[in-house]
């Protein structure tokens, strides 16, 4: 029995020993297992660490169809539910960074073809050309008028343009009046010492009639009255006008004749008022005359005009200029030329026109913000001066060695327009700043368009888009209505102008935006709203002026459209008037090559010139 306890005891110590050792083993396992879990978690721990350290701060995610919405992580538009999409990084270590800046990558800058200058000072130079007509010196100018009344006895002066000097007869007048008068004097002599008072009186009136110390004198001692008298030339000039024949009665004040003295005449010059700051007492003007080829005349500025002409725009730029050889007739074609520099001051900073964005109310630059990693342009207003030739004079807004974009601007420009940031289009910024808003951008703004230049800088910054056929077409429509209302302005009624314009504006809401597609309805929508603000202010106006204002403002826009996106096949004559809204000038459509000006109407109709051929 003892021994099958012994057995018994020694295997349930076998199985002790065993279970203890597998329960040490186990432990063991289980804490390296834990420990590389622990490691492994730790790793991948730092490994997420240093991912995020490496992922970029400051990630702004908008939406591509609603650019004013801005928030710091992805989800979807609160407008349109679609998808958020990165917008851009600012680095971390920039704490500098001003929210409004727009950030561009160098192959954006590239294929923008942007660039840059430093902004510096230099002297306003700039050349004016003038053209104007030789005139008569209104000093040497003498109108002969009756002193008394008569009859043409004799006349000397046979046709205009007769060369007289100063004495010679002109003409022999015959006046009972007069003849009257010298015997009343005659009479008074005999009462000259009683009533001195008769006589005075009675050769006072001689006086009045023209009559010299002299003659009176030869009267008296003669003893009997003159009864013919001549008129004399005053001045040595030409006879440039003759009002009386040989035998013509006349009365008193009637003119008789005018004679001008030609050996000095007047150079009247035509000055825009954007000439005007530029052309002072003084300067140096060198001039042709267009019927004496290959001779060169120089003077100086001796007037200007203070009235400027309220329809032509322009004031009168005086020279006198010697004339001894008669060579200079009046009404002679002339052009000048004055090189001037702006008085003011000696140097100014000046900025190419390039680089300037005008709206009609404001001048907008883009200024490159220094020590960025990526290219940075800051939205910025300034106040321009002068023209001064390719170069504009900044009154205020930019300082020496500032960097500013000078080719490019309309594109930096549209970038900040997709990101909500301040434009041209809407200095505030935000909600309103995107393409839908572009009605709010002034095109030309009170009574003044896009300059030549600045059109020209638009022109270059255009592309042109494809579009649906079925878009293209109803765009045609809308211009085949333009047509109409253009035709209207040439008339100059308002109320017809008012009737095509609500047509056109009908065309335009008819058009279906859902035709285009990306990219090409982003750009129809920024358009759309400069379309409609113009042709609305029309249709609501019977004011022919103030129609003519918005006239000029919805062809800028319209130009923009039918550039982008093409007339399917119809012609289009773009057509300019210097002289139209000012010294800026405007522009308007036309289906024919011939110029019938919308602004003036039959009062210069066919002022203007084609520029450009659409299609």
């Amino acid at each position: 029995m003892k021994q099958i306890i012994k057995q018994i005891t020694e295997k349930y110590k076998l199985v002790l020993v065993v279970t203890f050792i597998a329960l040490l083993v186990g432990y063991l396992i289980g804490s390296s297992t834990n420990q590389q879990i622990s490691e492994s978690a730790n790793q991948q721990t730092g490994e997420s660490a240093g991912q995020h350290a490496k992922e970029p701060v400051n990630q702004i995610w908008t939406c591509s169809m609603h650019p004013q919405i801005k928030q710091d992580h992805p989800g979807k538009c609160p407008i349109c539910a679609m998808d958020l999409i990165p917008l851009a990084t600012l680095s971390s270590n920039e704490d500098d960074v001003n929210p409004d800046e727009i950030v561009l990558s160098e192959s954006a800058i590239k294929l923008a073809d942007i660039e840059t200058i430093i902004v510096t000072k230099g002297t306003p130079e700039k050349t004016v050309f003038l053209q104007g007509k030789i005139q008569a010196d209104e000093r040497n100018i003498a109108e002969l008028t009756a002193r008394f009344g008569g009859r043409i006895e004799k006349l000397f002066v046979n046709f205009t343009g007769q060369e007289v000097s100063k004495g010679e007869k002109l003409a022999t007048i015959y006046s009972p009046g007069l003849v009257t008068a010298q015997r009343e004097l005659l009479e008074a002599i005999s009462f000259k010492n009683s009533r001195p008072a008769l006589y005075t009186a009675a050769k006072a009136k001689l006086k009045l009639w023209d009559l010299t110390d002299e003659q009176i004198l030869a009267i008296e001692e003669k003893g009997e009255p003159q009864v013919y008298f001549d008129v004399l030339s005053p001045i040595t000039g030409t006879v440039t006008m003759r009002h009386v024949a040989l035998g013509d009665y006349i009365k008193e004040g009637m003119a008789l004749f005018r004679v001008v003295d030609l050996t000095n005449v007047w150079g009247m010059f035509d000055a825009y008022e954007s000439d005007l700051p530029w052309v002072k007492l003084g300067d140096k003007v060198e001039f042709t005359v267009q019927a004496l080829p290959g001779k060169n005349f120089t003077a100086k500025v001796a007037y200007i005009d203070p009235f400027i002409n309220s329809k032509t725009r322009i004031a009168k730029v005086r020279v006198e200029v010697p004339n001894r050889s008669r060579k200079l007739k009046p009404e002679m074609f002339l052009n000048g030329i004055v090189l001037s520099r702006k008085a003011a001051k000696s140097t100014e900073i000046l900025v190419p026109k390039s680089s300037i964005l005008w709206t009609g109310k404001r001048a907008v630059v883009y200024v490159k913000i220094p020590n960025r990693d990526n290219p940075s342009f800051l939205y910025r207003e300034v106040v321009l001066g002068p023209e001064a030739g390719a170069f504009y004079v900044i009154a205020s807004g930019l300082m020496e060695g500032e960097e500013i974009a000078t080719n490019g601007v309309f594109k930096i420009d549209a970038a900040a327009q997709l990101q909500g940031l301040p434009s041209m289009m809407n200095p505030e910024g935000g909600v309103g700043s995107t393409p839908h808003d572009m009605s709010k951008m002034d095109m030309g703004g009170g009574k003044k368009t896009m300059s030549e230049e600045e059109h020209k800088t638009m022109n270059k910054s255009m592309g042109r888009i494809d579009a649906a056929p079925a878009f293209k077409k109803q765009l045609a429509e809308v211009y085949n209505k333009y047509l109409v209302m253009k035709d209207a302005y040439v008339a100059s009624n308002a109320k017809e102008v008012s009737a095509a314009a609500k047509k056109v504006q009908n065309a335009i809401e008819a058009i279906d935006m859902g035709l285009l597609k990306g990219n090409a309805h982003m750009v129809w929508m920024g358009q759309l709203g400069a379309l409609e603000q113009p042709i609305g202010s029309i249709s609501k106006s019977n004011d022919i002026v103030q129609q003519r204002i918005d006239f000029a403002k919805f062809n800028l826009a319209l130009y923009k459209s039918l550039k982008t996106f093409g007339l399917n096949g119809e012609t289009a004559f773009y057509q300019y008037c210097p002289m139209a809204d000012g010294e800026k000038g405007a522009y308007w459509f036309s289906d024919s090559k011939e110029i019938r000006n919308p602004y003036f109407g039959e009062a210069m109709l066919g002022c203007g010139e084609n520029r450009e051929t659409l299609k």
